[in-house]
């Protein structure tokens, strides 16, 4: 039931290339009207739970929209959740979060270990945003993962990503061509992203350079940049490149140097004292 999963939500102790390339003048005025809508059947803010579970959930989806927003010392990256997730993860085939609470705790190859939600959410800071983790007992954390609670609610528990959720593609079997790719993006995503790569604050995000997702992130991999931007890109014609097309582009982005993720920063959460739980 909705509700139970909601409340497993909030008493778990206790993730990230989506809003982006288009062909159009990226202004302040057009950026906003390019922006996916705030509701979907996924995610309705008038429909939210009353009370304080609602304000969790509704503090949640905003986080993931804008984390530096609530928690900027955990983001270094000018990005947001919803720049590797369209519309705060609940667009198919745009890295879709709904879902994503069902499939927690798992196994993680790159730690190793099982892991909780928490700790996929933990990863997209310190991959996605090139920051630190938020406190696990954070508010923001716990609204975080009662987002995602919300919006998977209609997931049983074990149920595996969806085929029409994934933007995964084969590759070609050939190396990519980056002088083609330099000059598909000209055509179809520097209006957005920038010359330098850079994007637009507030609008579109930095595909590379120093405030860009580091080398650990997933949308690093070749493989996991080519089907998002053969699924999700340009903007305003999404779907409208072909998988070599969409292969070149991404190998042209990551030819550029971006930050080095750095496995041996410390991490720490803050000590509470035992009333807190």
């Amino acid at each position: 039931m909705p509700g139970k999963l909601l409340r497993a939500a909030l008493a778990v102790t206790m993730l990230v290339f989506g809003a982006s390339a288009c062909s159009s003048s990226p202004s302040a005025t057009n950026a906003a009207a390019a922006a996916p809508p705030a509701t979907s059947a996924l995610y309705n803010p008038s429909a939210l739970p009353s009370g304080p579970l609602g304000q969790s959930i509704r503090l949640g989806h905003d986080v993931i929209d804008n984390p530096a927003k609530y928690l900027k010392a955990d983001v270094t990256a000018n990005m947001t959740c919803s720049s590797c997730h369209i519309a705060a993860g609940t667009v198919p085939r745009g890295a879709s979060l709904a879902g994503v609470y069902a499939r927690f705790p798992a196994y993680n190859k790159r730690s190793k270990r099982v892991i909780a939600l928490q700790d996929r959410l933990a990863e997209c800071f310190l991959y996605r945003m090139n920051g630190r983790a938020p406190a696990y007992t954070s508010k923001e954390m716990i609204a975080m993962v009662a987002y995602l609670a919300y919006i998977s609610r209609d997931v049983p528990v074990g149920t595996p990503k969806a085929k029409a959720d994934s933007f995964a593609v084969t590759v070609p079997s050939t190396a990519p061509d980056v002088a083609a790719g330099g000059k598909l993006y000209a055509q179809k995503c520097v209006t957005c992203h920038q010359a330098n790569g850079a994007g637009v604050s507030g609008a579109f995000p930095p595909l590379w350079g120093a405030t860009s997702f580091n080398n650990g992130a997933g949308m690093a991999k070749l493989a996991n940049m080519t089907g998002f931007v053969k699924y999700n890109m340009p903007q305003n014609a999404p779907g409208t490149l072909s998988v070599k097309e969409a292969y070149d582009i991404a190998a042209f982005v990551l030819s550029h140097p971006r930050p080095k993720f750095n496995g041996s920063a410390p991490m720490s959460s803050p000590a509470l004292p035992a009333k807190f739980f």
